[in-house]
């Protein structure tokens, strides 16, 4: 059964990004409540831990690699009705292609406008999710999206975001989430994020997906990602992603 409208495809479609209302079959405070045992997890599994250094300290900043190890995210990530809106939204059945969790924590950084697909190896159509696990408000570092500009790539950095030029030619608007809703935004479509200004901590959770045409390339992904993080860490900024879009200071 369908659980997007006409309306909302051709929302997608033309904006490069959608929202909507609680899609779990599990209570947000389960979800929540997962998130957090998961940020207590030590450093002697799979999962990827990055940690930054804030105002207040050294924070956690990010966790990757979690869902072999946590059936409830499992079943919420590969099984449930947010897997099947970005198979609407791709057009065929979607693969979880990898997942993490940005915690954001007060004194958090932001991230620079970029658009994710440079950062994807081995796919072509490949979707971005966002799940809030709080309230994401612009005091605490919500999305900014810039709309209709996700049909092609815009000129970079020589870190994989944005160049100047780009970056002052979008318009960007804030997309401020409740808790429980979900962002679904294009790989292309050009985002950033501010710091948290607020006094509480902000969590959310950005599973991606491909079409199952493509193949299952979770694997293949993190095992280019374990590669290219055994090179040591040569910038003045924590090293999160692929690309160099985090602003956070290293721990």
């Amino acid at each position: 059964m369908a659980l997007l409208t006409a309306a909302q495809i051709e929302h997608y479609r033309r904006s490069g990004w959608l929202v909507m209302d609680e899609l779990f079959d599990d209570s947000l405070a389960a979800i929540r409540s997962e998130v957090t045992a998961i940020s207590e997890w030590g450093d002697d599994g799979e999962w990827m831990h990055h940690f930054e250094m804030t105002d207040f300290g050294r924070r956690l900043a990010r966790t990757e690699n979690f869902v072999p190890f946590s059936p409830l995210l499992s079943q919420l990530l590969r099984g449930g009705p947010i897997r099947d809106v970005a198979g609407e939204l791709l057009g065929e059945e979607a693969l979880l292609y990898k997942e993490k969790i940005n915690y954001k924590m007060v004194g958090g950084a932001g991230f620079s406008p970029h658009q994710d697909k440079p950062a994807y190896p081995f796919v072509e159509q490949v979707l971005s999710v966002m799940v809030a696990i709080d309230d994401s408000t612009e005091e605490n570092g919500c999305l900014f999206v810039a709309s209709e500009q996700h049909h092609r790539l815009w000129p970079q950095d020589e870190r994989g975001c944005l160049n100047a030029e780009s970056v002052a030619e979008l318009i960007w608007q804030p997309v401020e989430l409740r808790a429980g809703q979900t962002l679904f935004f294009h790989a292309l479509t050009p985002h950033r994020s501010g710091p948290n200004t607020s006094a509480a901590d902000r969590r959310a959770l950005y599973p991606t997906y491909n079409g199952i045409s493509e193949g299952d390339l979770r694997d293949a992904y993190y095992a280019a990602k374990h590669e290219a993080f055994l090179a040591p860490e040569s910038s003045d900024r924590v090293r999160l992603s692929l690309i160099g879009d985090f602003e956070g200071r290293p721990a």
